[in-house]
């Protein structure tokens, strides 16, 4: 594995896949994970294989992201790798929605996103180094019919990793927006080689963004299954 210049992680909104399998890769190379998540009584087999940390955080509500921040803190140091997985969806016609779950949508999605970009600014940008990967989907790039609520909320995202970006880079910190485009093998999705990403590979990328130098960094990748249409 190539070395990864950051010292510890945090990781957001963590799941069985993408967020399960980077957190894998950064065990593998001794980098202390803090994994977070509203329902952190299903991280405990990924921190029993891992030996990360497990801490609760709803991402919606600012006061518990700015909590989270300090109490991995507490245990790993001030986080140099703040990685967002989290979002929301509802889907339906748009006459049919019922605007309180809109909201929630959009409080995971953009601000739970924001709030963490924050927490992650304010120590990254003393300390002048770090990195910030925002996890996207295709539709933050085109929203589909039935699923307004999802494609606002990643275009929210899209576009605050754009911003963040241009202003952070410049003070030695990496932002990235990864943009899944296609459907994650497992979480009762039907597995396929071909039709599907592999969550193993997925985090790859993430590694392989972390590993950039900063003479070249990305701010936006795109990652699809070879057969996927766009």
């Amino acid at each position: 594995m190539t070395h990864i210049p950051y010292r510890n992680a945090l990781i957001i909104g963590t799941g069985p896949g993408i967020s399960a399998s980077v957190t894998r890769l950064l065990r593998a190379a001794n980098i202390p994970v803090v994994v977070a998540s509203r329902h952190v009584d299903r991280l405990a087999t990924l921190v029993k294989e891992t030996g990360a940390s497990a801490l609760s955080v709803d991402a919606t509500d600012a006061s518990q992201v700015e909590r989270l921040f300090a109490e991995a803190e507490s245990l790993i140091g001030s986080p140099e790798v703040v990685i967002y997985n989290a979002s929301g969806r509802t889907r339906g016609p748009i006459a049919d929605l019922n605007p309180v779950d809109v909201e929630q949508v959009l409080a995971v999605s953009a601000l739970g996103a924001f709030y963490t970009v924050r927490q992650a600014a304010k120590r990254m940008v003393p300390a002048r180094r770090g990195a910030i990967l925002l996890t996207g989907a295709t539709a933050g790039l085109k929203g589909f019919a039935l699923s307004a609520p999802f494609a606002m909320g990643k275009f929210a995202l899209r576009g605050l990793a754009q911003s963040a970006a241009r202003e952070l880079a410049p003070q030695g910190i990496h932002v990235a927006h990864i943009v899944v485009d296609g459907s994650v093998r497992g979480a009762g999705r039907p597995d396929s080689e071909d039709g599907t990403l592999d969550p193993d590979a997925v985090a790859q990328s993430y590694v392989d963004l972390l590993c950039q130098h900063r003479s070249a960094w990305s701010w936006e990748l795109e990652i699809r299954p070879w057969i996927e249409n766009f």
